[in-house]
C-alpha cells in the first residue's frame, strides 16, 4: 500500500511527522473545463494532483487538497475562449452566451487579480503551518503565469525575503520537459494529456469516444494524436517530471538563499551547476 501523502486525509501527528521529514508542501492547482468528449472535465487539476502526489511519495512532503476553483473563467478556458467554443457548448447542451464575459460576476480584469490573491492566501497558509518550501504545481496551462506572479510577490514579503519564513516556486510539467528531450510536451486533451489521464485514472478515459485517427476532435489539439496516448507514455513523462521537480524542491530547500535574491525566485536549473569553488 502506498504512504498518503495528502495533508487533509492525515491525521495531526501522520502530518507533522511527514513535515519534519521534509518540510515542502506541493498545491495542485487547475481548473474544469472541456478536454475532448473523451476525458473528464477536472483533466488539469487530476493531472497536477497526480503529479504532486508523486513527488511527495518519492521526494517527501505532503500535497494540499486540489484547487479547482477561482481562475479567470473568462480567459484561457476552451468554453469561452477556444475557436470551437460553440462545438463544445452543443455537447454539453448549454448555450455559448453561458460563457461570456458578462455571466461573470467580475470583469476579465478582477478576476485575474482575484485568482492571485487566492494563491498568496494559499502559500501564506501553508506558511503558518510551518512548510519550508510551497509548490504551486499548474495542471491548466494559463494558470502557471500566474502562478508564477504569486511566487513572485510572496518572496518578496518581508519574512520570506529575509529569511524568515516559507520560500515558494511554481512549476509546469510541459515547461520542465520542454527542455529535457520531450520537444512535442503539452497539448489540449490530444496524446500528451490523455496518456497522463489513462496512467493516473484509466477508468475515465474512453478512447471509443474518439473519432477515426486523423479527423480532429471538437476542442483537442496537439502534437501527438490523443487515438495514441498510452498510459505507459504516461507513467515515462509523469516520472521524469516528478525527478526534475524533486530536484528543484531539494536545492530550494539545501540552499534557499540563492532564490531569495531579487528577480531569482522563479530560477531553475541551478541544482545542475556545479558547486561555488
Amino acid at each position: 500500500m502506498e504512504d498518503e501523502v495528502r495533508y487533509h486525509m492525515l491525521r495531526p501527528a501522520q502530518a507533522v511527522a511527514r513535515r519534519k521529514a521534509c518540510p515542502v508542501v506541493y498545491v495542485p492547482i487547475g481548473t474544469i473545463e472541456w478536454h475532448g468528449e473523451h476525458n473528464p472535465l477536472g483533466a488539469d487539476t487530476l493531472q497536477a494532483e497526480g503529479l504532486a502526489v508523486l513527488c511527495a511519495r518519492r521526494g517527501g512532503g505532503l500535497v494540499f487538497p486540489p484547487l479547482y476553483f477561482g481562475e479567470n473563467r473568462s480567459e484561457g478556458l476552451m468554453e469561452s475562449c477556444a475557436a470551437d467554443r460553440e462545438a463544445i457548448a452543443r455537447r454539453m447542451d448549454l448555450p455559448p452566451e453561458n460563457f461570456a464575459p458578462d455571466r461573470m460576476p467580475f470583469s476579465v480584469t478582477e478576476q485575474t487579480l482575484n485568482y492571485n490573491r487566492l494563491l498568496l492566501h494559499v502559500l501564506a497558509e501553508a506558511d503558518t503551518l510551518g512548510f519550508r518550501v510551497g509548490v504551486l504545481v499548474a495542471g491548466h496551462y494559463p494558470l502557471l503565469d500566474h502562478a508564477q506572479a504569486a511566487v513572485l510577490q510572496f518572496n518578496r514579503r518581508g519574512r520570506t525575503a529575509h529569511g524568515g519564513g516559507m520560500l515558494a516556486w511554481a512549476c509546469g510539467e510541459w515547461v520542465l520537459l520542454a527542455r529535457r528531450g520531450y520537444p512535442q510536451a503539452g497539448d489540449h486533451a490530444a496524446g500528451w494529456e490523455t496518456s497522463h489521464l489513462l496512467a493516473l485514472h484509466p477508468e475515465r478515459v474512453d478512447l471509443s469516444l474518439l473519432p477515426p485517427k486523423g479527423e480532429r476532435p471538437v476542442g483537442v489539439g496537439g502534437a501527438m494524436p490523443p487515438q495514441d496516448a498510452t498510459a505507459e507514455f504516461g507513467r515515462q513523462t509523469l516520472d521524469a517530471a516528478a525527478e526534475v521537480i524533486i530536484r528543484e524542491v531539494r536545492h530550494r530547500l539545501e540552499h534557499p538563499e540563492l532564490y531569495r535574491l531579487h528577480g531569482c525566485a522563479l530560477l531553475e536549473g541551478l541544482w545542475q551547476l556545479p558547486p561555488p569553488a
